[in-house]
């Protein structure tokens, strides 16, 4: 059985207003626009393709901003739009994981 989407990207956009840490403080809705315009742009988007997503509290705001992608499982820090390029060529694109990326296992709140 194949999925509806090949691969689905979420980021995390959550704002606390407590001062804790969390992604909204770090730029994470331009890398999600950015991100969403490339996918566009390359025509990954829609069925059979990428889903981009917006997400809440995804609770490894430590290692924020951050973005994973299903059904891959895998989790990506990233800090402007040459980083969200190479999620998209590297592994919406081709599969293949950005492992300079990758969110450190243990990163969490």
């Amino acid at each position: 059985m194949s999925s509806y989407y090949e691969r689905h990207i979420f980021f995390c956009l959550n704002q606390r207003d407590n001062g804790e840490n969390c992604c909204a403080d770090h730029n994470a809705q331009a890398g999600f626009d950015h991100c969403k315009a490339r996918v566009k742009a390359e025509k990954l988007a829609g069925p059979g393709g990428v889903r981009v997503n917006r997400a809440g509290c995804l609770d490894r705001c430590a290692g924020g901003p951050v973005a994973v992608v299903y059904p891959d499982a895998v989790w990506y820090t990233y800090v402007d739009a040459h980083d969200i390029d190479e999620i998209v060529d590297s592994h919406l694109k081709n599969g293949q994981v950005v492992e300079r990326l990758l969110l450190p296992p243990g990163v969490g709140r």
